[in-house]
């Protein structure tokens, strides 16, 4: 090897380590080709199953060695992906100013090499040491057989995904502190669930908010609307001071709720302004799906469904709604959660608080209603669906379509095409407790003077019978052994949502007390108050 670099294997771990003050000046190999191609140096051979070990220890070596060097056309022709690898490892020195990289790997694991990384992040006379842990993955080339590197961005550094790049520069954002309502900094260490959220807001907010911008390396997204994700400051901007509508103790608690289920989130938004208190999620991914999901709701878009039935005239609370063991509604039978004993006799409000399918079935076929109604109630009733909802973040609000044939019936039932959340479903609940569709905001609208989505709401004597029938559901229905213990004024619906290919229901629940609405949804949770109404009666009793 030349130019000072050195490899030694001591006991099945390797070490590749590069002298001198940066990288040195080589030739980029010509004619590489991905997928295993003819160039790069490798045995002619073609050989097919597993790398054996030799054949991992020793690509890893010569793949490592040459990204160490700086040389980035012999390093990509060790993957399966030539092109790729030369661009994103060329990129590691020109545009993320990364010299002096130090490459340790650990022992193997298989066909897997994790090493670790040091290097000197350089730029404008600034410098700063960077550290981190990566892996490798060796296979065999499809066509040649040859022993490659896996590439993908991830072996550059973990935080890259498909399309991302690593570079060092003046921020494309300044810092931003956000604090809740009452001045408490959230930090994203404190509160992991904000991480993405406070992503967006300072990409969308640190300026407006008085923010100067410093010199950092950071994960330019291919999603342009993904933001930046900062890795390392070289020299520290101005930070924008940015008030959301967050309560950091209800936070906390949506935080925590959220942990006892994977796969989990919540919202809890504030009835009166329509102001988002805390928004949690628990999720290998990281993704905001408590804002961003598009799911059945399950049973909740019952309270959507009824308010279209009060509205219509189809029945009254106390009117007639009878649950029998199944219902047709255009050849599909639909049937109840095992269980639930018919009732021939029940009012609408019993058979809201008992999440009777059947009786919702129904009454799907009266009063004149048509494929439309549900759809025309969500939007004009509860906002859904507008395409028009300026959060401060990016959010979805909701799909209602019209649907004919069978899915009509489903709809009702929060099956079928409907697509909802738990930012969605918090807001119908505080509708339906309120009267009026105020749109949830996680920034105030007076911080940029943005035009809020509206909505008629639900007439007066809609609002006091839904409040009636959420009431009935949270004292002596479904909800009731969740929301136990929780004084005041109070109300609940359960759901359960069947979603194809999974053997286990989304559990879904929603509830208020006091001027706090909450939504909560569990993927594969089973029934809305075994997973989700915990998460709600824990951020209830603390907001």
């Amino acid at each position: 090897m030349r130019n000072g670099a050195k490899a030694a294997l001591v006991g099945g771990v390797f070490a590749v380590m590069v002298g001198g003050a940066g990288y040195g000046a080589y030739n980029l190999v010509s004619g590489v080709s991905g997928g295993g191609g003819s160039a790069g140096p490798g045995p002619e051979q073609v050989r097919t199953g597993p790398p054996t070990g030799g054949e991992v220890r020793d690509t890893a070596r010569q793949f490592l060695t040459a990204w160490a060097k700086g040389d980035a056309g012999r390093a990509a022709a060790y993957t399966n992906h030539a092109e790729a690898a030369l661009s994103a490892l060329t990129g590691y020195r020109e545009d993320a100013r990364l010299t002096k990289v130090r490459l340790t790997p650990k022992r193997a694991s298989g066909a897997r090499v994790p090493f670790s990384v040091s290097a000197t992040v350089s730029y404008k006379g600034r410098s700063k040491p960077l550290a981190y842990d990566s892996e490798l993955t060796v296979v065999r080339g499809e066509t040649t057989g040859r022993p490659l590197v896996d590439w993908s961005a991830a072996v550059l550094h973990p935080a890259l995904k498909k399309g991302d790049t690593l570079v060092t520069g003046e921020a494309k954002a300044p810092a931003l502190q956000a604090v809740d309502r009452a001045g408490t900094v959230l930090h994203a260490k404190q509160y992991p669930s904000l991480g993405p959220i406070l992503a967006d807001l300072r990409t969308k907010y640190a300026r407006t908010a008085g923010g100067s911008p410093g010199v950092e390396l950071y994960v330019r997204h291919a999603d342009e609307d993904a933001g930046t994700r900062t890795l390392l400051t070289l020299a520290k901007g101005r930070p924008g001071k940015l008030r959301t509508t967050l309560s950091a103790p209800v936070q906390k608690a949506a935080e925590q709720a959220v942990l006892r289920n994977d796969d989990a989130s919540v919202v809890a938004v504030e009835p009166s302004t329509g102001e988002v208190l805390a928004v949690a999620n628990h999720r290998e991914d990281g993704w905001n799906a408590a804002f961003l999901g598009k799911v059945a709701p399950g049973s909740t878009m019952k309270i959507v469904s009824a308010a279209m039935f009060l509205d219509k005239g189809v029945t009254k609370a106390d009117g007639p709604a009878p649950c029998p063991a199944t219902a047709t509604w255009q050849s599909q039978t639909f049937h109840n959660l095992t269980g639930l004993a018919p009732d021939e006799s029940a009012t609408f409000a019993e058979s809201f608080a008992r999440s009777c399918n059947t009786a919702f079935v129904k009454l799907v076929d009266e009063g004149g209603l048509t494929d439309a109604s549900l759809t025309e109630e969500a939007r004009d009733g509860f906002g859904l669906g507008l395409g028009d909802w300026k959060v401060g973040v990016p959010s979805f609000d909701g799909s209602v379509p019209p649907s004919p044939g069978p899915e009509r019936a489903a709809n009702a039932i929060g099956q079928g095409t409907v697509q909802l959340n738990p930012l969605t479903m918090a807001s119908v609940t505080a509708t339906a407790m309120t009267g009026a569709f105020r749109q949830p905001v996680i920034v105030p609208r007076s911080l940029d003077d943005r035009e809020l989505a509206t909505a008629r709401g639900l007439p007066a004597s809609t609002a006091a019978q839904l409040r009636r029938m959420m009431r009935r559901t949270a004292v002596s229905g479904t909800g009731a052994r969740v929301m136990a213990g929780l004084p005041g004024d109070i109300g609940a619906k359960t759901g359960s949502a069947e979603v194809g290919g999974q053997a286990t229901s989304d559990s879904w629940f929603t509830g208020y007390r006091g001027d706090v609405a909450a939504a909560a949804m569990v993927q594969r949770g089973g029934h809305g108050g075994d997973a989700a109404g915990p998460i709600v009666a824990e951020v209830l009793r603390v907001g």
